[in-house]
């Protein structure tokens, strides 16, 4: 079982509570990414210079 110190008062708790007991401090949820708009995004950047030399190469 994982464990982290409250940075508050310094008590160690599980890694999955949101606060601590103690004093109630608040941890910081962590965020997925949002890997859709991250794929198509880094598709497009890939595809641009291909699609520029196959432009060139068959001169449309």
């Amino acid at each position: 079982m994982a464990s982290r110190e409250c940075p508050n008062c310094a008590v160690v708790i599980e890694d999955s509570s949101t606060a601590c007991p103690i004093c109630k401090y608040e941890f910081a949820q962590r965020q997925a990414l949002p890997w859709k708009p991250v794929a198509i995004i880094l598709l497009v950047v890939l595809l641009i210079p291909v699609v520029i030399q196959l432009n060139r190469m068959f001169g449309r």
